[in-house]
């Protein structure tokens, strides 16, 4: 038998016939560093524990510091072989600290099966309606039901067309029918399988049916692990921009399985990276140069990679929702490169390009601005456009006359306009950020004219 483990120590047992011998080693998740894992390792080999798969992650903060020594180990024929390695064994835990309202993000692999079990330790009623799309459907929906049945639950399937299309209030109106017809009550709630657009289709639907019932995230995509399934943020689309007609909901609870990752086309995958970039700029200058360090793993979908830096940006949104959930100050840091993002992505019509791909753009463009009026230095402006670079994602388009003026117009329709001017997110350097700043309309220009040539 082994048990394993992370946090303030490892244990390790062996049971080997009739003899039982047990390893205890105390970690110091604070100060983890190699020499300890080496010392660790040794130690477990002395023992006849095999530990092959490199102890990875410490994280920067203390929320998130720990050595994660990752192995799968199988007990066979009398004798302890190493597997191949997985990332079977842990899960990682972020909250969201909102009063009563607080919730758990979990981050891990095989969470879906797990649906209706943390559903019924919520204490949610017994029907519920699983908003999902023509992608995601056939690919997850099953499992999702037969886990929710299996709890005891009456779920309903919504399947709504893909893409960024179905974030309207058409849409939300079909939604409202199919509920209705299935009885669906206060006490009931609302499961959203999918991408950000789902999640964000189905937290409006969840905010407003019924003057308002619970709702689980279950976000399949990189870009909505990191981002848009935390925070409570729900809402839909005009042709007139992006996310104008909303509401703040907060989830009951995240699931983020890794599992689903796999699945990702991927331009898809890359999208997703546009986001977790842009937590290194806005707030961790560590996660920076560890993307720069490990993106290649990232890219690969190396699952440990992935789940270091999944924790780590729902952590930080996590803390920033937190102190300013209804983004009347801090929370608009979230927003670094969005308005021009969203402008790109409402001129092209909410099709042409994904989400972290116009906001890819939208960040470069802000590091231009930011250079201009708020010193940040040229190598970081560098660093900043040579990291989209390296992750796939575009860093400027070809626009005509005509399309750069309605890129401008629809920025002035965008949600932190006040007093009629367009608020942006700068970077004073990479880590750290000023929101709330007006940015003079010839400096604007000369920001698109280096990535909107």
């Amino acid at each position: 038998m082994i048990r394993y483990g992370c946090g303030q120590g490892l244990v390790y047992e062996r049971i080997h016939g009739h003899t039982h011998e047990r390893s205890q080693h105390r970690v110091d998740h604070h100060r983890a560093d190699r020499s300890r894992i080496e010392s660790v390792r040794e130690s477990l080999n002395r023992c006849g524990v095999i530990f092959c798969h490199r102890a990875v992650t410490e994280a920067k903060r203390a929320d998130l510091s720990m050595v994660v020594l990752e192995e799968h180990l199988s007990f066979h024929t009398g004798s302890l072989q190493a597997s191949r390695p997985t990332y079977a064994g842990f899960m990682r835990s972020v909250r969201v600290s909102l009063g009563d309202r607080s919730y758990s993000i979990l981050v891990g692999p095989g969470l879906l099966s797990q649906l209706g079990d943390r559903c019924l330790a919520l204490g949610l009623g017994a029907r519920c309606g699983v908003i999902t799309d023509e992608t995601v459907a056939p690919l997850f929906a099953e499992q999702a039901v037969v886990a929710l049945r299996g709890a005891g639950f009456s779920p309903v399937l919504i399947r709504v067309p893909s893409g960024e299309t179905s974030k309207s209030l058409k849409v939300v109106g079909t939604c409202y029918d199919r509920l209705a017809a299935h009885r669906l009550e206060r006490k009931s709630f609302i499961v959203a399988l999918g991408g950000g657009v789902v999640g964000d289709l189905a937290g409006f639907v969840a905010s407003t049916y019924l003057r308002g019932m619970a709702f689980v995230q279950v976000p399949t995509t990189l870009l909505a692990q990191v981002d848009s399934s935390v925070g409570g943020k729900v809402g839909v689309n005009l042709k007139a921009g992006k996310n104008l007609v909303g509401a703040f909901h907060q989830p009951k609870l995240v699931l983020c399985d890794l599992d689903s990752l796999n699945t990702l086309p991927p331009r898809e995958f890359q999208s997703g990276l546009g986001e977790v970039i842009k937590y290194g700029i806005i707030y961790d200058a560590g996660l920076f140069r560890r993307l720069e360090r490990d993106l290649p793993k990232i890219l690969r979908r190396d699952p440990m990679a992935l789940a270091a830096t999944i924790a780590r940006c729902c952590a930080i949104k996590a803390a920033v929702v937190s102190q300013d959930e209804n983004e009347s100050g801090l929370r608009a840091i979230l927003n670094y490169g969005h308005t021009i993002g969203h402008a790109l992505e409402a001129i092209s019509g909410y099709g042409e390009y994904l989400h972290g791909e116009a906001i890819s753009m939208g960040q470069v463009a802000a590091s231009h601005l930011s250079a201009r009026l708020v010193g940040l230095d040229s190598k970081s402006v560098e660093r900043i456009r040579n990291l989209f670079v390296a992750a796939g994602l575009p860093v400027s388009v070809s626009l005509t006359r005509r399309q750069r003026e309605r890129l401008v117009a629809a920025m002035r329709l965008d949600k932190k306009v006040s007093g009629g001017q367009i608020k942006f997110v700068l970077a004073r350097r990479i880590g750290e950020v000023i929101w709330g700043q007006n940015v003079p309309e010839t400096a604007l220009q000369e920001a698109l004219d280096l990535v909107c040539p």
